[in-house]
C-alpha cells in the first residue's frame, strides 16, 4: 500500500504517472505550499501534525472514492507532517482521467474531502514568536458525499 503521510519533502514527479495511463489525456495537479501569511499574520512556518492511522485511512478512502465517484482511473494525495517552512510543499493531489474536465473536477473534490475529512492539524507560528492552531472548516455531516471521521480534535485545521 502507497504512503500518504510523509515527514519529509514531497516530491510531485513520481506521483504524475505519466506513462501508466495512456487512456488518459487529462491529468489534474494540485500544490498546495506554506504561504507567508495568514488573516492579516506574518507566518514564519508551520507544524502539521495528525491522528496517522486514521488520517492515512481518510486519505485511502477519498482516493477511492474519488475514483468511483468520477469515473478516473488514478487518484493519488500526499500530506507532509512535521515541520514546513515558507514555500515547502504540504500537501500534492494527482489526478489521471480522460478527459480535463473530470480531472479538475475529482482534483478539486478530493482536495477538499482531505481538508474537511483527515485528522490533520496545521499550527501557524508567526513572526512575533506566538502561534495557534489554525480553524478550519468542520467536517461535513450535511449529506454530501465526502469521506470524514468523527469525533474530531476541535482544533481541526484547512490545509494550504
Amino acid at each position: 500500500m502507497m504512503e500518504v503521510l510523509f515527514h519529509t519533502p514531497l516530491a510531485v514527479e513520481p506521483m504524475l504517472e505519466l506513462h501508466a495511463h495512456p487512456e488518459c489525456g487529462g491529468l489534474a495537479l494540485f500544490v498546495g505550499t506554506v504561504r507567508d501569511h495568514h488573516e492579516g499574520r506574518q507566518v514564519w512556518r508551520l507544524r502539521y501534525t495528525a491522528y496517522e492511522p486514521v488520517a492515512a485511512r481518510v486519505i485511502r478512502e477519498v482516493e477511492a472514492t474519488t475514483k468511483e465517484r468520477f469515473g478516473v482511473p488514478y487518484v493519488r494525495i500526499a500530506h507532509r507532517l512535521g515541520d514546513l517552512i515558507i514555500g515547502d510543499v504540504a500537501i500534492v493531489c494527482v489526478v489521471r482521467a480522460p478527459h480535463r474536465a473530470e480531472a479538475f473536477e475529482a482534483c478539486r473534490y478530493a482536495v477538499d474531502a482531505v481538508k474537511h475529512g483527515a485528522p490533520i492539524w496545521k499550527e501557524e507560528f508567526y513572526a512575533d514568536g506566538s502561534s495557534a492552531f489554525v480553524e478550519g472548516c468542520c467536517i461535513r455531516d450535511d449529506g454530501h458525499d465526502v469521506p470524514h471521521v468523527s469525533p474530531r480534535h476541535p482544533k481541526h485545521t484547512s490545509h494550504g
